[in-house]
């Protein structure tokens, strides 16, 4: 039979026939039912069917590269032909404006076809990738003067045609994403082809698709959306429901277990473990009413558990329990009306530095609240703050939501009505004891133990024996541009089906080659902990601290080509279980002394990486609300030790990639920290431009997990069929 190539999500991949696996169980484990095996032989093309035959399509000669793949255009122009309509057929690549390269089918067909019947016919037949974007219908084809099609007298599509690239929702499930995905990822319109991660979503925002999902009677998860990443597919699988959700309505109260990230916060053993806060500084848009906003914040203390946490250190351990709403929300007022606007932002730091302060552990209110009146001539701010036991970054972007929405409803005589609670902190801490002792973890924890064989460098430092206190810290920033930032989030993950994290972690591993001569690094990455290993759990919009924190190594050679570079990364990110929740569970929940004795020998990592979001998408334009630009105070006691001796956030704000790199001057010089940081820089300008440029493009392993293929074995495959 020679060799058996098959096509299913985005690649052709080649296997020679052997006597223990025949092709058909070959496609039947791997394969959904869109795919379909090609029998390639001399150029010439067929497909394997259902029944064991063999249907030949025609002759491939002319192959393309678009968004990544590589693209038969005879394949496809064999498809349509198939159409008893259609009666002559080519495709070509187009480029009509500057970097919008895209499918365009000419067609001479028998009757006049709509674009959505020819779409339709195709789909059942080819990957998405695969289908023209434009579908031009000709009276007949152009020819040069020897007989043969001339590409270069096809037409231009017209706007009516072009307008056809955009496939619109055509069911109730579609419309519905389509509207959730548009309002979160800030886009006018998306089609149902449309890619979420080309889109600019992330794993956080995957959290936002599902809470809104849900409120719409769609049964949704955030893997659902990694594993279908548009519209068209994601429907499938996404079934409307009336079921009510299983968490608890009522108000939670009672003893709740320490989770993973509250254990490691306990044990860093902090001089004032009451002042380790985050906090926002809004910007109020429109007038305001002082006392409807306290009953706002109010109503958010009572709705959301964990804002009335209480903890007690006792002789087994630091113990924490929700506790029943019987006390208000302190709410402070200030007038700095009188005030200049030179002064005004110094007493605004002023006073949410002794706010920060002010916590009490043991009280059950993990939240203050501070209005300050600037005068009638600019808007006023206003200050929350919450313990960050209490809160994460996914947590604030439902609570703000939340703050507007019962602002809005009171404001306008209305009664109160919040989206139905999703599983409570509570139940999750609960949850997470029985993973602890459950065979699913055991079977991953040697992924982690391996950790304890890696050989881990210290990292350079310029002042030996420095005190690595909050006092001494300084933050070295550096951002892209907008259109960088752009390229990033939309452009670079088609090359090599990558997201944010993979590009940001590759140039940060070869930034920190150039600098310490290391090949390797150990770092500690960041989540946002709210992963689905539990059936009929949803925490997304469950307010608490759910963060991960957990060890990745990094081996990169400073000589590295950026495709290889990426392509290391990327797949040891893939390879890490269950985004790292386990690591957490193990280390601190585990009654495995052995395990975690083990865990307990890893080197610590220096170097702290945490990606926090795009922070664009939290207010609409017609908030009442947005960020404001002064300082909200110190979050952290100046006295407490930190836990990293870099810690780098990054983020999108105002369209542009931020990165802040944290470290003390009592360690590090300025100009070491601004060095790698710069490096940083460079070198993610480069895998930008690499990403976008005609060669770029491949796949890895875990592009096909069902394969169970090795780097090695992938390789051999794709060099064998000339796509290495």
């Amino acid at each position: 039979m020679g060799e058996l190539y098959i096509g299913g999500n985005g690649l052709a991949r080649g296997y020679h026939k052997r006597p223990d696996l025949t092709a058909e169980k070959f496609i039947s484990n791997i394969f959904s039912q869109k795919s379909r095996a090609r029998l390639y032989k001399t150029g010439d093309l067929a497909r394997y069917l259902s029944d064991g035959n063999i249907e030949f399509l025609g002759r491939i000669d002319n192959q393309v590269k678009l968004r990544g793949f590589r693209i038969e255009l005879g394949e496809i122009e064999a498809l349509l032909s198939q159409n008893p309509a259609i009666s002559e057929t080519v495709v070509v690549v187009r480029e009509d404006i500057p970097g919008n390269k895209r499918l365009v089918a000419y067609i001479v067909a028998n009757s006049i076809l709509q674009t959505s019947d020819i779409r339709n016919f195709l789909k059942d037949k080819l990957p998405d990738y695969m289908i023209p974007s434009a579908f031009v219908q000709l009276d007949v084809l152009p020819l040069t003067p020897n007989g043969k099609i001339d590409r270069r007298a096809l037409p231009v599509p017209s706007n009516l045609e072009v307008a056809n690239t955009f496939v619109a929702p055509s069911t109730l499930v579609e419309s519905k994403l389509a509207q959730i995905w548009a309002e979160v990822l800030r886009v006018k319109q998306v089609g149902i082809y449309d890619n979420f991660f080309e889109l600019g979503g992330d794993s956080i925002l995957t959290i936002q698709i599902v809470a809104k999902a849900n409120q719409a009677g769609l049964r949704l998860t955030a893997k659902h959306i990694f594993q279908y990443q548009n519209i068209a597919e994601l429907a499938t699988v996404c079934a409307t429901t009336e079921e009510t959700t299983q968490a608890e309505q009522g108000m939670v109260t009672g003893l709740v277990p320490l989770t993973p990230i509250q254990d490691w916060f306990f044990r860093q053993n902090l001089p004032e473990s009451h002042h380790y806060n985050q906090a926002v500084l809004l910007e109020v848009q429109q007038a305001i009413a002082p006392d409807i906003l306290r009953q706002s914040i109010q109503y958010l203390y009572i709705h959301h558990d964990a804002l009335r946490l209480q903890f007690e250190q006792t002789e087994s351990g630091w113990q924490q329990v929700i506790a029943p709403p019987e006390t208000e929300v302190n709410f402070t007022r200030f007038d700095f009306s009188k005030l200049s606007a030179a002064e005004q932002q110094p007493a605004i730091e002023a006073a949410a530095t002794k706010l920060q302060a002010s916590f009490d552990l043991s009280s059950g209110i993990f939240i203050q609240v501070a209005l300050f009146d600037l005068g009638s001539h600019q808007p006023s701010r206003l200050l929350i703050i919450i313990h960050h036991l209490a809160v994460d970054g996914v947590s604030w972007r439902i609570l703000l939501e939340d703050l507007q929405t019962i602002y809005q409803q009171l404001s306008q005589g209305k009664t109160v009505d919040l989206p139905t609670k999703t599983t409570s902190f509570k139940q999750w801490s609960y949850y997470l004891q029985e993973y602890a002792k459950s065979a699913a973890l055991a079977q991953e924890q040697h992924y982690w133990l391996a950790l304890s064989q890696k050989k881990v460098f210290p990292l350079p430092v310029d002042y030996v024996d420095g005190e690595n206190t909050e006092a001494s810290i300084d933050i070295v920033s550096i951002e892209l541009s907008v259109e960088e930032t752009q390229a990033l989030l939309k452009e670079v993950p088609q090359a090599y089906n990558t997201q944010i994290n993979d590009v940001l972690l590759t140039a940060l591993g070869q930034a920190f080659v150039s600098w310490t001569g290391n090949q390797s690094l150990l770092i500690e990455l960041e989540g946002h902990g709210r992963e689905e290993i539990f059936n009929n759990v949803d925490l997304s919009r469950t307010i608490g601290w759910f963060t991960t924190i957990f060890p990745v190594y990094i081996d990169l050679a400073a000589d590295l080509d950026p495709a290889t570079a990426l392509k290391r990364v990327k797949e040891e990110l893939r390879s890490i279980p269950n985004r790292g929740i386990d690591y957490g569970v193990l280390r601190y929940l585990s009654q495995n002394q052995q395990i975690t004795k083990t865990l307990d020998s890893i080197p610590k990592a220096e170097v702290l990486f945490n990606y926090l979001g795009q922070f664009d998408q939290t207010f609409s334009e017609y908030s009442t609300f947005n960020f404001a630009q002064e300082s909200s105070g110190l979050a952290v006691s100046q006295q407490n030790q930190r836990s990293h001796l870099l810690e780098i956030n990054a983020l999108i704000a105002n369209n542009k990639l931020q990165v802040d790199w944290t470290y003390s001057k009592n360690i590090h010089r300025q100009n070491t920290v601004k060095f790698i940081a710069e490096k940083f820089k460079e070198l993610l300008c480069k895998l930008i431009t690499h990403c976008l440029s005609p060669e770029a493009g491949g796949y890895t392993p875990s592009d096909f997990p069902d394969a169970m293929l090795n780097e090695y074995q992938l390789e051999k495959v794709l060099a064998e069929m000339g796509l290495d």
